[in-house]
């Protein structure tokens, strides 16, 4: 089970919705150093601690993420920054 399960619908359409979803992980990749990667419609993010991804369907995306151990004990915050970040991208 993800420790990080957040949906989040969008109304944009395909092309912009992947952009912003890029724009994110280049943001997480500058500020903490994850890799990233696309499959698909898929973005698979990980970094020592974090392994996850960003699932983006045409009216909603949904992020999951395992946390490790030391991890978990930031889990609130992450999920408040994940959440503030897509109201910013996507929309409230």
């Amino acid at each position: 089970m993800p420790s990080i399960d957040i949906r989040h619908a969008h109304s944009l359409p395909h092309a912009k919705a992947r952009k912003a979803v890029q724009e994110v992980a280049e943001k997480l990749a500058e500020r903490f150093g994850i890799d990233y990667d696309w499959d698909g419609d898929t973005l698979n993010f990980n970094r020592s601690g974090v392994d996850g991804k960003i699932d983006l369907a045409p009216k909603n995306l949904r992020v999951t993420a395992n946390l490790g151990f030391l991890m978990s004990a930031f889990k609130g915050p992450i999920e408040a920054e994940i959440k503030r970040v897509l109201d910013e991208r996507f929309g409230a």
